[in-house]
């Protein structure tokens, strides 16, 4: 197995990086989803096609690495039906992600298909660095969390404006959660049974998908 990375809380001292570490916690934790933002094309199981990044370079490279905060299921995804994945940095908890490094033209154009907007365009990333967030739009995935540095880079994600329990949850998907475990498991870290638990415990996948279900879902049943 590998090794977790550590991620330093402090934040970075650079206003102006040419690279970030884009922190996945989702359906991009998964690199052949990843590789559709970069290079376009549309995911297996999913109802959208994305146009990709000015740069479709893959990531230099991919960290596992655990964020401070919760991750819950809400909103309905018109990609893979069911509720997509949020991160709330103020609850206490963990939140099994992986940190793929990136430039930050990159970021910017991953940014914009995720708010549902052209690519092509910087992000001014002055205020999530100096504040550790910055809220772009009213939008699900419009707001910036700075989580920390590694190696001096920041460690950056994408989440909503609301907290974790401001808005009413709802179960992901079978194909969403498949992917999201499935990049969960390819980080190498994580094995099976730490997966489906922690899947399984998520506000909005609780009472809906068990350990066993999961585990199914990894396993490639249905």
């Amino acid at each position: 197995m590998k090794a977790l990375s550590s991620i330093d809380p402090a934040l970075p001292v650079d206003r102006e990086p040419a690279a970030v570490w884009y922190a996945a916690y989702g359906s991009n934790l998964h690199l052949d989803r990843l590789a559709c933002y970069l290079r376009g094309g549309r995911p297996v199981g999913a109802a959208r096609e994305y146009p990709g990044c000015r740069n479709p370079d893959m990531p230099a490279r991919s960290l596992a690495v655990e964020l401070s905060g919760a991750l819950y299921f809400a909103t309905e995804s018109p990609v893979w039906g069911g509720g997509r994945a949020f991160y709330d940095p103020a609850v206490s908890g963990r939140v099994l992600a992986r940190a793929h490094l990136v430039t930050t033209g990159q970021f910017a154009d991953i940014a914009a298909q995720e708010m549902y907007r052209e690519p092509g365009t910087d992000l001014a990333l002055g205020e999530v660095l100096a504040h550790g967030r910055a809220v772009l739009g009213e939008g699900r995935y419009e707001t910036l969390v700075c989580a920390g540095q590694i190696d001096g880079l920041p460690v950056l994600t994408l989440t909503a404006p609301w907290g974790m329990t401001d808005v009413r949850w709802n179960a992901p998907s079978a194909a969403y959660v498949r992917l999201l475990a499935a990049g969960l498991l390819s980080a190498g870290v994580w094995d099976a049974d730490a997966i489906a638990e922690y899947v399984a415990a998520c506000p909005g996948a609780s009472g809906h998908w068990s350990e066993r279900a999961v585990a199914a879902l990894l396993a490639g049943g249905s």
